[in-house]
């Protein structure tokens, strides 16, 4: 049986890459790359956000010292990894798209300020976490009379 941690990374993994596919046409990539670039990219930046989801885990777990995650501090550890893979996200996506370039929205991708973030990328690191860990969250315990 896998562990928790194994089996939130491995739905990250599945998410991500659906959700990388799901907005190549927001990206110049879409219209200007041949299907190996796209190819290319789609699994680069599905390996990229299961590094992302990784060790923003390790962190929330490390920061809110859960040392017995899931089954405690499960709330806090989903909060934290959220904001930790939302941080890593804008911060990224300022980068690569207006200081190095190394990608580029189209004009359909709306931009958040301020720094212009893409909202498709916010929303993934703001959605996909929390819906992952459900997959590792314990079961409600019963209250006590």
């Amino acid at each position: 049986m896998a562990t928790p941690a194994a089996r939130y990374l491995a739905v990250m993994v599945a998410l991500n890459l659906i959700w990388e596919v799901a907005q190549l046409p927001l990206y110049t990539l879409w219209a200007e790359g041949t299907p190996g670039e796209i190819a290319f990219a789609v699994g680069h930046c599905t390996g990229g956000d299961a590094m992302i989801a990784a060790a923003a885990l390790a962190i929330a777990i490390l920061l809110t010292r859960a040392w017995q995650w899931p089954s405690r501090g499960w709330g806090r550890v989903t909060v934290t990894t959220t904001l930790a893979g939302l941080g890593y996200t804008v911060f990224s996506e300022w980068l690569n798209v207006d200081l190095r370039q190394s990608w580029a929205y189209t004009a359909a991708m709306p931009r958040l300020p301020p720094w212009g973030t893409g909202l498709t990328p916010f929303l993934q690191w703001l959605l996909l976490p929390p819906l992952a860990m459900l997959t590792v969250r314990p079961p409600a315990r019963p209250f006590a009379r």
